[in-house]
């Protein structure tokens, strides 16, 4: 199974949302071994999240194919990629329930296999809440990444604190990091404003920011102020966006200088001069390039809003003193422990990861079968609703009714799926917030 010098790598990645999907083709191509050349393979997970032609190009990230599956489409695909179509890799970029599905599912399908790919899975950013839950669900894995030497020290205390084998963790970065380095203020001076679609979750407090944000603009008209948005209306992210900036700024009358903008965030940090954010992952990418980054405080520093995560970071601060002049100054110490290699060496983060998925790869014998540490006998009442999500039985079968993956859709069955995909999509993002407001009322 494993590539030789004259077969290229062949990488299966299944990915649930926009960002995971930026997360895992990447680090498909991080964490290859040596110089070997790779067939990228991608999988889209179908559910409300499941990204747009728009998003994926927005990534910036090609695969050799990409198709829309279901839990059990992509499971049947697994068990037939056989031979010369065999997988080497399979990196799994889903949410945790997602992760457990997938591993119970793939433990049955290549139950008889003496051989079966490296899985790897992990986070695509910073990890600051439910972490024992989110860590359970992903172990069975033979690589579970850490983006930093802090998650990589947690994620192990995790594993060995209820008993299960930590030896998967394995520290890496974030796969997306990179781009030139800061080297002096631009012309116009850019302020970023990160937005999130679901932090804040408040209609106030997310009008707060943005009433903030142009009042900075007003205040610096010498200044391009830029909001940074990750999905258009009607399309969705990793997290449900409720309340859109897009429509609470058409309420709004902003300055000429500022601007609502889409696009690569690489390209946007390209002419940032001051980034800002509540707690958003590309904080991490901007102070990778030394670009001055602000973790706002005006909210307070809460779980709920994951700026705790910030604490230390020499990076909080509110509006008020960015409106007076206030530039942060990361804390170097805490800058390293989050993988981001500011002053180099980002590339030798993923070595670990590449030796190990080349040892893997030439194990004799194969690699072990899968061995999650939910079973039907360590969390009866928990795994079986977590697989049936995904319409699988608690050994990994598809339950009676689940979706046919057998064949492929014809036309009608095809028309049949985007209209109740879309159907479903405004439902989540537009009648069901409309009725938890009136829920509050």
């Amino acid at each position: 199974m494993p590539a030789s010098a004259t077969k290229a790598l062949r990488v299966a990645v299944l990915a649930d949302s926009d960002t995971r999907w930026k997360w895992g083709a990447l680090t498909a191509t991080r964490v290859r071994p040596g110089d070997t050349e790779i067939h990228l393979d991608g999988y889209l997970l179908r559910g409300r999240a499941t990204p747009t032609a728009r998003q994926l190009r927005e990534v910036g990230v090609d695969a050799d194919s990409l198709r829309e599956v279901t839990a059990v489409e992509f499971l049947r695909a697994m068990e037939g990629a056989r031979d010369e179509k065999a997988y080497d890799v399979l990196v799994l970029a889903l949410v945790g329930g997602g992760v457990q599905a997938m591993l119970h599912g793939l433990a049955r399908v290549w139950q008889d296999r003496a051989e079966r790919p490296v899985v790897v899975t992990g986070y695509v950013g910073v990890v600051y809440e439910k972490l024992a839950d989110g860590l359970l669900l992903r172990h069975g894995a033979d690589l579970v990444l850490a983006n930093s030497r802090q998650d990589a020290d947690r994620f192990r205390a995790v594993y060995e604190g209820v008993g299960a084998d930590a030896s998967a963790v394995t520290e890496v970065a974030l796969p997306f990091l990179g781009g030139a380095a800061h080297a002096g203020e631009h012309d116009p001076y850019t302020v970023v404003f990160a937005a999130q679609p679901s932090v804040p979750d408040s209609r106030k407090d997310r009008t707060y920011l943005l009433d903030r944000l142009i009042r900075h603009a007003r205040l610096h008209p010498e200044r391009e102020v830029l909001l940074k948005l990750r999905s258009k209306p009607g399309e969705h992210t990793t997290h449900i966006e409720e309340l859109p900036y897009q429509k609470l700024v058409q309420r709004a009358d902003p300055p000429p200088n500022f601007r609502l903008v889409y696009g690569h965030m690489g390209e946007v940090l390209d002419r940032t001069d001051l980034m800002v954010t509540v707690s958003s992952t590309a904080a991490l990418e901007s102070l990778h390039r030394r670009i001055p980054t602000v973790v706002l405080t005006d909210l307070g520093v809460r779980e709920a809003l994951g700026n705790h995560h910030f604490v230390g970071s020499g990076c909080l601060a509110s509006w008020d003193q960015l409106d007076a002049g206030h530039r942060p100054a990361p804390d170097p110490e805490w800058v390293a422990r989050q993988g981001v290699a500011a002053d180099g060496g980002y590339e030798t983060a993923f070595d670990e990861a590449r030796k190990r998925i080349a040892a893997l790869l030439v194990r004799p014998g194969g690699l072990p079968p899968l061995a999650p540490y939910y079973t039907p006998v360590t969390a009866p009442g928990y795994l079986p609703g977590i697989l049936a999500r995904h319409h699988l039985a608690p050994d990994g079968t598809p339950l009676p009714g689940a979706p046919a993956a057998d064949r492929a859709p014809g036309p009608v069955r095809q028309v049949v799926r985007r209209a109740a995909r879309g159907a479903y999509r405004h439902g989540v993002q537009r009648v069901a917030p409309v009725i938890r407001r009136m829920g509050e009322l």
